[in-house]
């Protein structure tokens, strides 16, 4: 059923055929609109809950991506990268790529708000996805145009480890497990010669230190470490 208002319905279908469907898909309008109508224009219609929504199917999208695509990595490698792909930034690159921002209904102050917009605009992405997998029930309006960019992201990713954050997939780990965050703590400090590796980072949970790492700089380390701990935690937890 289309919307009430023809201009909206026209810009929505004018989205959709960005993202590669027809406006004949079967597509709930309303669940649509609300996936692209920020909270200052209204407190209670508007995209908080399809965005909770969307954060479980744009993990899934990432997850089956990568199990499809490199059957033989990690455990921990997955969650590194899953965790850029489903990141703020990707997020709201790709709602950039497609021109989200024209469809995404704001108000007030936050119409200024520059520096809230990559936020926003994650937000709107992952309720977007909510709205289309909501509208079927699966996931066959939202893999056809978005495996590809995960695709090419997972590559690019793969080829610059610097770019997988373990600091993430290790915290994503811990608050489902214990509702907490790791710790970081740098325990050395080594001259600054050029390349040396002058940063050893310790990462703890619940008084028992989970891996160290070393780095050229106090960020360096504590992925290194982060990875560490991931690893020894995914070997753990196998069969």
């Amino acid at each position: 059923m289309s919307l009430a208002y023809p201009r909206r319905q026209r810009q929505l279908e004018s989205l959709v055929q960005k993202l590669g469907m027809s406006p004949e898909a079967p597509i709930k309008w309303q669940l649509l609109d609300l996936a692209l109508t920020h909270p200052t224009v209204s407190e209670t219609a508007n995209y908080e809950q399809l965005e909770f929504v969307g954060d479980a199917v744009v993990r899934l999208v990432a997850a089956v991506v990568l199990w499809e695509h490199y059957p033989d990595c990690p455990v921990g490698d997955f969650a590194a990268i899953r965790s850029v792909l489903v990141s703020d930034r990707i997020l709201a690159q790709l709602a950039r790529e497609y021109g989200f921002e024209l469809y995404l209904l704001v108000a007030g102050s936050a119409t200024a708000d520059k520096i809230g917009q990559e936020s926003r605009l994650a937000d709107a992405f992952e309720a977007v996805l909510g709205a289309l997998y909501l509208s079927t029930q699966n996931l066959e309006l939202i893999r056809p145009w978005l495996d590809p960019h995960f695709q090419q992201l997972a590559t690019e990713i793969r080829l610059d480890p610097a770019r997988l954050n373990y600091k993430a997939a290790l915290q994503e780990w811990t608050q489902a497990q214990f509702k907490v965050l790791p710790e970081y703590r740098v325990v050395e400090v080594g001259q600054p010669h050029r390349n040396q590796e002058r940063f050893v980072a310790e990462v703890w949970l619940h008084g028992k230190k989970l891996g160290q790492g070393k780095g050229r700089s106090i960020k360096a380390a504590e992925q290194a470490a982060a990875k560490v701990a991931f690893f020894a935690i995914s070997n753990q937890e196998k069969p």
